[in-house]
């Protein structure tokens, strides 16, 4: 009678070592499956990324081209047909001897119309940039700004007169004048100062107003942040905005310089 209790002992122990390997078996394989699972999760996002960083690119770049055969047909189309205007305007005013009213009136609304398609043209494609890059053209956005509203802003660089990539320069300009557009129409602020600087291989701009600042979380998803973002991510920096009410805004831009 003992003797089938003693074949029952090794059956019990094989059986047992067997469901180990099983169950064994079965843990390891679930993690693998929930490491293959999390790695295809983050090799979709970051093809989801790419893809969304692409279709921005080609947004943007799209936005520039835009841009750029405004301009022209602006200047050249535009631009020409009013100053032949002027020419024969003036002419006839000469003619006139400056005695007709209307006609003298006629030439300063054509003056001015000119001047606006200037401005416009600089707007878009402002010529300060492409000839002597981004130092300039800030120091000229800003006196436009100064000029033309009763803000106070101040420009101020720690860095030598030098030229960086063509789409940094593109990108930070941009960014100045939405983010003087913002100002100048959400912000009440009476000072704005806007610094340039370089730590490193890193080119550093900040934009500070002492206007009436805003809640961050309520204002984050809005089309102008994004815009923000988007660009400076195009160009991998970093940006980085602190507001809050009666405290004014800060805004400071990280972009990586190619080291030489």
């Amino acid at each position: 009678m003992p003797a089938p209790e003693n074949n029952i002992i090794p059956v019990l122990i094989i059986g047992t070592l067997v469901v180990v390997v099983l169950i064994t078996g079965l843990f390891f394989f679930v993690i693998v499956y929930q490491r293959k699972m999390i790695k295809n999760q983050v090799d979709l996002r970051r093809l989801e990324d790419e893809r969304q960083q692409e279709l921005l690119k080609a947004v943007i770049e799209t936005q520039e081209s835009e841009r750029k055969r405004l301009a022209e047909d602006l200047h050249d189309s535009v631009g020409q047909v009013l100053s032949a205007i002027k020419l024969k305007l003036h002419k006839l005013d000469k003619q006139n001897e400056g005695k007709n009213e209307m006609l003298a009136d006629t030439c300063k609304l054509t003056d001015e119309c000119i001047q606006e398609i200037r401005n416009i043209i600089h707007n878009v494609l402002p010529p300060v940039l492409t000839d002597f890059g981004l130092i300039d053209a800030l120091d000229a956005l800003c006196s436009k700004i100064n000029s033309s509203t009763p803000i106070q802003v101040s420009f101020s660089k720690k860095l030598s007169n030098e030229r960086f990539p063509s789409a940094v320069e593109l990108t930070l300009y941009r960014i100045a004048q939405e983010l003087f557009g913002n100002a100048v129409k959400h912000s009440e602020a009476s000072a704005i100062h806007i610094e340039l600087s370089k730590q490193g291989y890193a080119l550093i701009m900040s934009f500070r107003d002492n206007g009436v600042g805003f809640k961050l979380d309520e204002v984050k998803r809005g089309f102008g942040i994004k815009n923000l973002h988007s660009r400076v991510q195009l160009i991998n920096g970093k940006i980085d905005i602190y507001s809050k009410p009666l405290s004014g805004t800060i805004t400071t831009i990280e972009i990586p310089l190619p080291r030489t």
